[in-house]
């Protein structure tokens, strides 16, 4: 592995550690305000924080001559990742209404396994093993979220929607991020999911501001750290990394979003829960091993 390929694993590393943590955020948010308004004000959140950095950097890149990026390619860029990152961050965040924070972070983490199985339909053929991690990854998802009576809870099958879709994003930042500003993508996507997000939130939910101010602390990490400080270090990551090898450092979310559960909420995950958390993780380093 050379230097940019080490750099951008230690960012992507940094960023799993702030996602996993951000699921108690998420959850602990939803205690005072409804899914569509947290992911609007932590996306917008997000947007505004990336302003004075992306204008600082800007004045540099003036001052050498650097040519900006295209404008419609920035937008193209902006609506695909922006209205896909809105599917994603919803399901999620509807999702962990009515599920565990670790189950969470491990459903969602599935998406590690999707990217390189997407990555068929642009012509990138997987390796045979990456069929058995899929086989491997549903029997994990088996124990991890079917109970007795043979049933997939709601909460677990929006996670599911929600690896889908995060699989879809990373796929999109990877064909985008060489193409244009990396800070300004990050921005650009949170915008877009933002402003989704608050047309909707006005249609099924009635936001108040006491109830939004109350939930200042989980919205600032979302915003701040979550959106506006991880994803730009996953566009960064992933400038220089492959699609396969950056989703395997981001997977790492889901072992920190356990232990973050269990430390801040006193989550605790049954035995059968953890042999599908096992399964799916020995999925997620398989996949991403090269032969």
């Amino acid at each position: 592995m050379d230097k940019k390929q080490l750099r951008s694993s230690l960012l992507l590393l940094l960023g799993a550690v702030i996602w996993g943590s951000a699921f108690v955020a998420q959850s602990v948010g939803m205690d005072y305000i409804g899914p569509f308004t947290f992911n609007a004000v932590r996306s917008l959140i997000g947007t505004v924080s990336l302003l004075p950095l992306i204008l600082i950097l800007d004045r540099r890149k003036k001052k050498s001559g650097s040519s900006p990026a295209k404008r419609k390619e920035y937008i193209k860029a902006c609506l695909v990742c922006g209205l896909v990152l809105f599917g994603a961050t919803m399901c999620q965040q509807i999702g962990l209404q009515y599920t565990t924070v670790g189950k969470a972070g491990f459903i969602t983490a599935m998406y590690i396994v999707l990217v390189p199985v997407l990555g068929v339909f642009l012509g990138r053929r997987p390796a045979l093993r990456i069929w058995f991690c899929v086989l491997l990854a549903c029997v994990g998802l088996y124990f991890l979220c079917i109970n007795e009576g043979f049933s997939i809870e709601k909460g677990d099958l929006m996670m599911l929607g929600s690896a889908v879709l995060f699989a879809f994003q990373i796929l999109a930042i990877a064909h985008f991020a060489p193409k244009v500003d990396s800070l300004k993508l990050s921005a650009g996507q949170f915008f877009v999911s933002g402003v989704v997000s608050l047309i909707i939130m006005f249609i099924i939910e009635t936001p108040k501001i006491p109830q939004i101010l109350a939930a200042w602390l989980p919205l600032l990490y979302a915003g701040v750290l979550s959106s506006g400080v991880a994803y730009t270090l996953q566009i960064i990551g992933e400038k220089d990394a492959d699609p396969a090898i950056a989703s395997l450092a981001m997977s790492m979310e889901s072992v920190f979003s356990v232990l973050a559960g269990w430390v801040i909420l006193g989550q605790v995950l049954s035995p059968r829960e953890w042999i599908g958390c096992g399964l799916m993780f020995s999925a997620i380093l398989i996949s991403h091993t090269h032969a």
